[in-house]
């Protein structure tokens, strides 16, 4: 073996390694290298049947006394499950094989054996969590972090093309954005700050010289709540635009959404597939939405014999009533101002509520995005500060936004691990990132 990418066979030639998606596309024959780690191994005696994944795919390779040195295939013996290998061989198609083509092999040289793996077939939740950091290879989670990536990709894309800048917002924060009761609190040399719930009010004062901004940063909530859609840890993509009202704000949350559903079926139609997902139903999602009142959102949860009534906020269960039916995400708008921040737009056609919406992904998945065009004034903003007990001192630069130039805006948040979760139908969100954070767990 030479180098890192060339692999020398028996006769002294170099081979190209290649990756096990080209050879299962047909794109590549002949002599081949790959390299890899073990996904399933089995011997009949005279042959052995090595299944080899890389980051791709993962391809059956067979090894038959007599083709490889006796030495060689003793050592192919000893393979644990994830031992890593580099194979050089004969690429060969076989409709027996796990995606039709295999490897037969000539050389095979262990990177590393290892231990015996310790997570086998049907292991608990709780013990695949403790060992997140290994579960990280299964296909499962390969396939979502590909979709995951995707959906970032299609996002930024999206931005892009339609005159947004990227801009970095800090992660420490003098103020709550979101409800003084979920923050973490920190020492900050003395002061207590909080990590960050949202980028918003930083965003917001971007608008100024920027217009139209967005951000991805990771968000922290520190709620006990245990739902299959809720994680203390999570990544915002958030955006602000001036000049634009609520309704405008959710055509530009539709676009955005819409392209990121095409976009993920044209680059992950396998991986989506593997997951269960079936891709017509996301190549359906184009603009416009549905649109409904919160009013009459109530009024359909109490004809399904929901206990709520008006001012009440909605669940996991009712978000789940109210779109499990749905094909289309479904935008609720004008919800009451007791159950929403402080800084959203009254609306003018009824002051009991803010003109603001949150769009929920079909199928039961629930709230992906929440959004509103943000209030202007600055003596209701202290006034609502003042209702909730906030620190005004906190706040006073977020104030000053409205004293110098005020302009009309708006903007939302997109909960990436929601959105993958619902593309990838996974059951609980905290399978949509690496290393979930939970009010139960922060390890590994």
């Amino acid at each position: 073996m030479a180098g890192l990418g060339t692999a020398n066979d028996d006769h002294g030639s170099d081979i190209k390694f290649v990756k096990v998606i080209d050879i299962l596309s047909g794109k590549v024959s002949g002599r081949v290298a790959v390299r890899g780690w073990v996904y399933r191994h089995r011997s009949t005696g005279a042959v052995q049947f090595i299944v080899i994944r890389d980051s791709t795919g993962a391809i059956q390779t067979t090894l038959k006394k007599g083709e490889v040195t006796d030495e060689k295939f003793a050592l192919a013996e000893k393979l644990h499950i994830e031992s890593s290998v580099v194979v050089v061989g004969d690429v060969r198609e076989d409709k027996r094989a796990p995606g039709g083509y295999e490897i037969a092999v000539r050389d095979l040289k262990p990177i590393h054996i290892g231990e015996p793996f310790p997570i086998t077939k049907d292991m608990s939740e709780d013990y695949l969590l403790d060992v997140r950091h290994l579960w990280v290879r299964s296909r499962e989670q390969n396939a979502v972090m590909k979709v995951k990536a995707s959906v970032l990709k299609a996002a930024r894309e999206w931005f892009n093309m339609n005159d947004f800048y990227e801009v970095t917002p800090p992660i420490i924060t003098p103020s709550a954005c979101e409800g003084g009761a979920t923050v973490f609190a920190i020492d900050y040399f003395g002061n207590e700050a909080y990590l960050s719930q949202s980028a918003q009010m930083y965003l917001e004062a971007l608008i100024f010289s920027l217009e139209r901004v967005w951000s991805l940063t990771p968000s922290f909530r520190a709620e006990k709540s245990r739902t299959p859609r809720h994680i203390v840890e999570f990544w915002h993509l958030e955006a602000e635009e001036a000049w634009v009202g609520n309704g405008e704000n959710m055509k530009i949350q539709e676009e955005l959404l819409s392209h990121i559903c095409q976009r993920v079926v044209e680059w992950n139609e396998k991986e989506l597939a593997f997951l269960g997902r079936d891709v017509k139903s996301l190549r359906s999602i184009e603009p416009p939405f549905p649109r409904i009142k919160y009013d009459e959102a109530i009024e359909f949860l109490q004809s399904k014999g929901f206990s709520i009534e008006w001012g009440d906020d909605f669940g996991a269960r009712e978000e789940k009533a109210l779109t499990i039916e749905e094909s289309m995400p479904l935008f609720i708008i004008n919800y009451p101002k007791e159950i929403k921040a402080f800084y959203m737009k009254e609306n003018p056609e009824d002051p009991r509520t803010y003109l603001c919406s949150d769009l929920l992904a079909p199928e039961g998945y629930g709230e992906i995005i929440g959004a509103s065009e943000r209030e202007t004034d600055p003596n209701k903003l202290i006034e609502r500060l003042k209702r909730e007990g906030a620190n005004l001192e906190n706040y006073e630069w977020y104030i000053d936004l409205r004293r110098y130039g005020s302009v009309p805006h708006s903007g939302f948040g997109m909960g990436i691990e929601r959105v993958v979760r619902w593309l990838c139908k996974l059951q609980h969100v905290r399978d949509a990132v690496p290393f979930p954070r939970t009010p139960s767990r922060y390890y590994p």
